[in-house]
């Protein structure tokens, strides 16, 4: 059964429009981004201890299923576009 419809939301006027877990205004791409640099999930749990491991399941598979996306973000943030920059 797939989570993501109901743990991940967009909305134009909340980071630029990106995915983000639940109502917060945490990207996946940001917690992708933070996997991809060697971080377990512990560790995302305890840089953003208002996240559940439920959150991250959604995240991951929101990921995995939107692949292109995550990455033109994470790519975009590292080349200084417009938008969040962590």
């Amino acid at each position: 059964m797939t989570m993501t419809a109901s743990w991940i939301s967009k909305k134009p006027d909340r980071c630029g429009g990106d995915a983000c877990i639940r109502e917060t205004r945490i990207p996946v791409w940001v917690l992708v981004n933070y996997r991809r640099l060697g971080a377990s999930d512990a560790d995302v749990l305890r840089a953003y201890p208002g996240l559940t491991p439920a959150d991250l399941e959604a995240a991951w598979e929101y990921a995995a299923a939107n692949l292109a996306e995550i990455d033109r973000a994470i790519r975009e943030n590292e080349e200084g576009a417009a938008g969040f920059v962590e």
